[in-house]
């Protein structure tokens, strides 16, 4: 029985092909999934009928790669002649020599499984000269290359040469490149009727070994949801030399054959910005290693590397905005484009764009070391959203917006001057149908039973790491030494078998130097004439199908890495696993850890090798019913977070996230007259909802002045609601953040006739059904645990140290001083909610800058110690931040309202014995069905006039039938009309001289 699809799973990809059918995805990353390759082959042999070949192309071609030209180069075939599919993860790091060399033969290792038994899938294959290169294989495939369809990619046979003569390899992009001329315009225009025809050029494309093979699986992996994208990046070959017509064509074909756009970027500029920004600078920051400027050669603080870094990321943008079609959602993927979002938005403004960083994001005192660090924040601050890997690391990019930018950071994103910017957690995942039927493979199946043969009696644990320091081999072999020494009873029977991925030559090789001494020491202790405890294999020791092979028979997987962002090889291990189901030992500090499924994993701290010896030992004695229960939770994640989920919940987010920063513009919105514009329509009315935002449209008040002096309503706003309310056909609501006691109760008892919405929705009056008859307030929060607004004050609040040990031991690590550091500030504490005054005094003033940055930062902690414990939501104001539960709101009370029975109705309905200390995923639910949309008491009224600032609520207003929207703000807005907020009272007066 194959692998079924979770039904799940397959409601989102349902739901996502809906969503995006009218959309063309943009996929903007460095690499292009196919590289343009060069055939140094001068045997072909003549298929057809060809127009002639470019000798002079290919002779420059040939001089500026270092390869021979073709004395009599001969076309090539009508048959479209392209590679399979990557079969094997040797193939990630081809062309990695520094200078052209001879494909060795396969030779014996010493403890090498592979160099012998079943043969090679490339056996018979002939050697290959390939163009040097230094590309790292950054981003290896994570799983198994999708088969591309047979249409476009035949067998690699097809490529053996028809007379006998030597096959040669492709040419991939060199180690430096110099410049080169970019056309005018990266856009293709109609396909041509010749692209059909074979193309008389020695260049032929072909899956590329570098960039991003997990993206390139994972759009892929969701078929027709996508019905139509175009991928954006740069070809894997050295285009200096590359003439005006080759670059033509080689577009024309990537346009027609891959829906692909090529962007042509110098060999120097790509080297700047590759190998030297990126390499030296960017990753090892990103990963909490500060490079040290001399030994990098590469000055963190003064490098013209990043102007070349800047230039690639123009040159994405150009190629970008010329092909740009209305509707087009753009994904901008990792740390090589991070200044292409904003630079899109420069020119597009209404674009739909997504960025996604498949790395980590270090706290901001790591990325506070970048003399760049400015602008690649607002680079990536240009994206409507922005996706991250894990919770972790989207706080520290909020918390680093903030503490650099000084903007408004809150739990869900960034707030800039004309727009708002989502931050989310969209975490990768794998593609386990293809992963599924890959490891049923012949071949694998076949060395399962090889290495079992091999290894019978031992106990086998596998790791596959990049050769770099961040991914902690060395600490994982000074573990297994120190599991060694302390277990001699387990001495000669396990063995560590480590796949190594290169990342470069340079790398690789003082990786290889550091760890040999380690291998030889541990082999000259425990090694036996039979026996060899560590076996360290490099990705031309074997291909996918072996490593699916490793991993089925593994008795625990390791990982040790000291920064990482998403571990998708732990994704591969889990599931082939479905048999043994073995354990997984993972480091604290990789992306995957930090989600609940991964849990049940044995966690480690790779810095400490004696506790990593001692969770080798529990995992290798773990007895099978355990073994099992834990891998049950692993698989479970695993199969939840897959690529599809991650591709499709990426693209639906950024769009409603677009959809929701981009409502109707304020300037178009027109202004609210009553007389001429709906006084008709009210006069006719025979019921009538007026829903009034109190400090949004009646008030203006000064909060200081209100703690000190409570509130008064101003006899003009009292007399206008009286008059309303007076009218027996109107029911009244004011909408308030205020609170009860010593504001909304005056109100209450000088206006009888009209309801009232406490705390943004936390509290209702309801309006009397016999007007005159007193009414009780009502808890829209009666089952929820307020013991949050206790720490809540303390987080705020400045408290003497012996209350503090006393009340909130807990919490000492996150009581921070900010209303004693913060001039001016004071905390409200209300009935279920907590509003936070951080700048009461003159906008104008020098120091509100200061203020704003303690306001973001509390409103950090708040949500990272008690948010999601008790089920919490900020909500931020003028000058001031409200924390209340996040099951209420403003739209949650009008639906309370709206619904059979009122108020008292959704209260009964919506309470529920839940304890969100114990259960939060449960107290979200608690949130009050919005029932206007299913009918309920909205029928009985005919006419609904909404004014004020909450834009949510407006646009859920406009659903109603009769319904007549005013929006007070200055942004945009979903409202029918607008009206200045100083004007609303007089605006409104109309309506009581017409009851009059």
């Amino acid at each position: 029985m194959g692998y079924q699809i979770d039904e799940a799973l397959q409601r989102r990809l349902d739901t996502a092909m809906t969503s995006l059918r009218d959309n063309r995805v943009v996929i903007a990353s460095l690499f292009l999934p196919q590289g343009t390759v060069y055939w140094d082959d001068g045997g072909r042999t003549n298929g057809g009928d060809h127009s002639p070949i470019r000798h002079h192309q290919l002779s420059q071609l040939a001089s500026a790669f270092g390869a021979s030209t073709p004395g009599a180069q001969k076309p090539l075939s009508n048959k479209p002649v392209l590679p399979e599919p990557i079969n094997s993860i040797v193939d990630d790091l081809a062309g990695k020599h520094t200078v052209p060399v001879e494909s060795p033969t396969a030779e014996k290792k010493p403890g090498n499984p592979f160099s012998q038994g079943l043969p090679r899938q490339d056996a018979g294959i002939p050697a290959t000269r390939s163009l040097p290169s230094r590309i790292p294989a950054l981003n290896i495939n994570e799983t198994p290359t999708k088969p591309p369809q047979e249409s476009t990619q035949p067998n690699r046979d097809s490529l053996a040469p028809s007379d006998g003569h030597q096959k040669t390899r492709r040419l991939s992009r060199t180690k430096s490149r110099s410049s080169s001329k970019r056309r005018a315009s990266s856009v293709v225009g109609p396909t041509l009727s010749f692209l059909n025809v074979a193309h008389n050029t020695p260049w032929q494309i072909e899956p590329t070994t570098h960039g991003n093979a997990g993206l390139y699986n994972a759009v892929n992996s969701v078929g027709d949801v996508i019905s139509r994208k175009l991928w954006v990046g740069i070809v894997d070959s050295p285009t200096d030399g590359f003439s005006e017509d080759l670059k033509v064509d080689l577009e024309l074909r990537y346009q027609a054959e891959h829906n692909s756009l090529p962007v042509w970027v110098s060999d120097a500029e790509f080297s700047g910005a590759y190998d030297t920004f990126c390499h030296q600078v960017l990753w090892p920051t990103l990963h909490y290693a500060v490079p040290d400027a001399p030994k990098t050669r590469a000055n963190l603080y003064e490098s013209t590397s990043f102007e070349q870094y800047k230039a690639v990321n123009e040159k994405f943008a150009e190629a970008i905005i010329s092909a740009y079609q209305e509707g087009d959602i753009i994904m901008v993927n990792d740390y090589h484009l991070m200044l292409l979002p904003a630079l899109i938005r420069e020119k597009i403004p209404n674009a739909t764009i997504g960025f996604f960083l498949h790395v980590t994001f270090p706290s901001s005192e790591i990325f506070r070391c970048l003399a760049a660090r400015q602008h690649l924040l607002r680079g990536m601050l240009g994206a409507d959203l922005i996706g991250f890997q894990t919770h972790n690391h989207a706080r520290h990019f909020r918390q680093t917006v903030h503490r650099i930018l000084s903007l408004e950071a809150v739990p869900k994103g960034i707030q800039l001057d004309n727009h708002f910017v989502d931050v989310q957690v969209v975490p990768m995942g794998i593609d386990v149908a293809a992963l599924y039927k890959k490891r049923h493979d012949s071949e694998v199946t076949e060395w399962v039973a090889n290495l079992r043969q091999r290894y019978a009696g031992m106990k086998l644990i596998v790791g596959r790491d990049k050769l770099d320091e961040v991914q902690g081999v060395k600490q994982k072999f000074l573990a297994f030494e120190r599991f060694l020494e302390k277990n001699p009873d387990y001495q000669g029977k396990v063995i560590l078998i480590q796949v190594a991925l290169s990342t470069t030559t340079e790398v690789e090789t003082i990786a290889t130097d550091r760890l040999s001494a380690i291998i030889s020491r541990i082999n000259a202790r425990f090694s036996t004439l039979s026996y060899t405890p560590v076996v360290l294999l490099h990705t031309h020791d074997l291909n996918f199908n072996q490593y699916l092979a490793l991993l089925t028979v593994a008795d625990a997987f390791l990982v040790t890495s000291l920064r990482e962002g998403m571990a998708l090889r732990t994704h591969e291990f889990i599931e082939c696993q479905e048999d043994r189901k073995r354990p997984l030992i993972l480091s604290e500090f990789t992306g995957s850890y930090s989600f609940s499924g991964f849990r049940s994993c044995f966690v480690i701290n790779p810095y400490d090798a004696a506790g990593t010896a001692n969770a080798i030992r529990a995992a290798l004695s773990i007895s099978d019913e355990e073994a099992a229960s834990r891998w049950n939770d692993l698989h479970s994640h695993v199969i939840n977070q897959t690529a599809q989920a991650f591709v499709t919940s990426f693209l639906t987010r950024t769009k409603q996230a677009h959809e929701e920063h981009t409502q109707r513009l304020h300037s178009s919105i027109p202004q609210f007259a009553t007389s001429k514009d709906i006084l008709p329509t009210y006069r006719s009315a025979k019921k009538r909802l007026i829903l009034l935002g109190v400090e949004s449209a009646l008030v203006v008040r000064d909060p200081k002045e209100t703690r000190d002096h409570g509130f008064e309503m101003p006899e003009k706003v009292r007399k206008l609601l009286e008059g309303l309310s007076n009218d027996e056909r109107n029911v009244v609501y004011l909408l308030s953040g205020l609170p009860i006691s010593g504001a909304l109760e005056k109100v209450a008892a000088a206006l009888p006739n009209i309801g009232l919405i406490a705390e943004e929705g936390c509290f209702i009056k309801p309006r009397p059904e016999v007007l005159g008859q007193p009414t009780e307030w009502i808890s829209m929060v009666p089952n929820l645990n307020l013991k949050w607004k206790q720490s809540c004050i303390e987080i705020l609040n400045y408290v003497c140290a012996q209350y503090r040990s006393r009340i909130l031991a807990p919490c000492l690590s996150l009581i921070l001083q900010f209303t004693e550091r913060t001039s001016g500030s004071f905390t409200e504490d209300r009935g279920a909610s907590i509003r936070w005054r951080y700048w009461p005094g003159d906008p104008n003033d020098s120091e509100l800058p200061w203020a704003r940055r303690q306001a973001a930062e509390a409103q950090n902690h708040i949500w990272d110690s008690l948010g999601e414990r008790f089920g919490l939501r900020i909500v931020p104001g003028t000058r001031s931040f409200l924390v209340l539960p996040k099951s209420v709101s403003r739209t949650s009370a009008v639906a309370a309202i709206l619904r059979p029975g009122g108020p008292q109705a959704a209260v009964a309905e919506a309470s529920l014995p839940v304890d969100p200390t114990t259960a939060p995923a449960l107290a979200a639910k608690k949130e009050i069905p919005e029932a206007w949309l299913q009918g309920g008491n909205s029928e009985k009224y005919d006419f609904v006039l909404a004014l004020g600032g909450d834009e949510k609520l407006l646009g859920r207003i406009n659903d109603l039938p009769g319904a007549q929207t005013v929006s007070t703000s200055t942004k945009n807005s979903q409202a029918k009309w607008k009206v200045e907020r100083e004007k609303a009272v007089e605006v409104l007066e109309q309506f009581v001289e017409d009851f009059q």
